[in-house]
C-alpha cells in the first residue's frame, strides 16, 4: 500500500470508539471518515467531522474506507469483522477478538481469503512499563522464568455512578458477553505470551458470581501452565470493594531462576537481580477511569502507538501490534477458564 493516509471507519460510538477516534485524529497517517453503531454516533461524528452510517455493513462497503476499527460489544465482533473482511477492509478488533474460538477462526479464514490484515486491541503492549519489561525478559536477565502471578481486581461498583464518555457499565452483565474474565483476561494472557514468547498449555480455574444481581461470572481464580515450563496464577474480579488493593489493578510478579520482576503497568517496573530491588521505569498516571482525564496525553500515548503499528502492519512493515493469532489465544485461554470451572477439571490446550 502507498504512503497515502489510511482511511478508517469505526463501529461503535462508546468509550472505545471515541478513544480510537481521538487517537487517530492526532496521527498524520490516519483519517477517520465514518462511524456506525450506537446512540452516540451523531455526537461523535460532529466532534470528529465524520459521516454516520446506519450499520456496520454500509460502513464496510464505503469506497473511502481502507480499514475498520471494531469497538462494539464482544458478541457483535465476528459479524462485523466478516462483513469488513469480505469488503477487503483491514481490521483492528478490540479485545476480546470474539466470544468463541470458532469465530476467531472464521475471521482468520476470511482475512486470508480476502487478503486483509487483522490486528487485535492489546494496547497494554504499548504502555511504557510493559514494553520495557518485555525487552528485559527477552534479554534473559531473570534467567528461565519459573512462575508468574497476575492480579486483576477491579471495583466496578465505585465506577457505576460516573458515566465516562456517556457509557454505563451495564453491558458487563450481558450474558452474550460471557463474563468479566473474557473482558480483561485477554490482556493478561497477551502480556505473558508476548513477553515470554510462549503459549498457554493447560488451564484449571474456579469461576464464580459473587453479586446476586449479576447473571455472569465476575470473579476467577486460575492456575496456568505454559509451553516453556512456566507456571502461573491469575486472579480477576470486578467486585473488589473500593478503593481496591493499592497497585493491584493489573500487576505481574515474575520469578526467574536468576531474579525477580514486579511489573505494575500503571505504576512502577521493578527488578531484583543482585539481591535488591531497583526501579527500571515508571508509568505516569493514565487517568483511564475519570471523564475529566480520559483523553489526557498519557492515556492516549498507548493508543496512538498501537494505531501507528496498525499502519505499519497494513503497509507490510514490522509491527508489534497484537495479531489475529494473539487475539485467538486470549479468547481460547479465557474460555478454557470458564470451561475448567464448569467441568471441575484441567483443560489442555497444547
Amino acid at each position: 500500500m502507498s504512503q497515502e493516509k489510511i482511511r478508517l471507519g469505526i463501529t461503535g460510538s462508546g468509550f472505545m470508539g471515541q478513544t480510537h477516534a481521538e487517537a487517530a485524529s492526532q496521527l498524520e497517517a490516519l483519517q477517520v471518515v465514518a462511524v456506525s453503531g450506537g446512540s452516540r454516533a451523531p455526537a461523535m461524528a460532529e466532534t470528529y467531522r465524520l459521516q454516520v452510517e446506519p450499520d456496520a455493513r454500509s460502513l464496510a462497503r464505503r469506497e473511502d474506507v481502507d480499514a475498520v476499527v471494531i469497538t462494539t460489544p464482544h458478541h457483535i465482533h465476528v459479524s462485523e469483522a466478516l462483513e469488513a473482511a469480505q469488503c477487503g477492509k483491514h481490521l483492528l478488533i478490540e479485545k476480546p477478538m470474539t466470544t468463541s474460538v470458532e469465530d476467531c477462526d472464521r475471521i482468520l479464514e476470511a482475512a486470508d481469503r480476502n487478503g486483509v490484515k487483522v490486528a487485535v486491541g492489546y494496547h497494554q503492549r504499548f504502555r511504557r512499563n510493559v514494553a520495557e519489561a518485555c525487552k528485559l525478559l527477552r534479554s534473559g536477565i531473570l534467567g528461565p522464568i519459573l512462575t508468574v502471578q497476575i492480579s486483576m481486581p477491579f471495583p466496578i461498583a465505585a465506577l457505576r455512578g460516573e458515566r465516562v464518555l456517556g457509557s454505563t457499565w451495564a453491558w458487563w452483565n450481558d450474558p452474550a458477553s460471557l463474563g468479566h474474565i473474557i473482558n480483561g483476561g485477554p490482556h493478561a494472557i497477551d502480556v505473558i505470551r508476548w513477553c515470554l514468547q510462549t503459549e498457554v498449555a493447560t488451564v484449571s480455574a474456579l469461576c464464580r458470581t459473587f453479586c446476586q444481581d449479576a447473571p455472569v461470572e465476575n470473579t476467577t481464580m486460575a492456575l496456568l501452565s505454559f509451553t516453556n515450563g512456566t507456571l502461573g496464577t491469575l486472579f480477576s474480579t470486578s467486585v473488589a470493594a473500593s478503593p481496591n488493593f493499592t497497585g493491584e489493578e493489573f500487576r505481574f510478579r515474575i520469578m526467574g531462576a536468576d531474579g525477580l520482576m514486579d511489573l505494575d503497568p500503571y505504576g512502577e517496573l521493578r527488578v531484583a537481580t543482585d539481591g535488591q530491588w531497583r526501579t527500571v521505569s515508571t508509568q505516569p498516571p493514565v487517568g483511564h477511569q475519570s471523564a475529566k482525564t480520559i483523553f489526557n496525553p498519557v492515556r492516549m500515548e498507548s493508543y496512538q502507538k498501537q494505531l501507528r503499528d496498525f499502519v505499519r502492519l497494513i503497509r507490510g512493515e514490522p509491527a508489534d501490534i497484537g495479531s489475529a493469532v494473539d487475539g485467538r489465544a486470549g479468547v481460547e485461554a479465557c474460555l478454557a477458564m470458564l470451561e475448567a470451572s464448569k467441568k471441575e477439571s484441567v483443560i489442555r490446550l497444547r
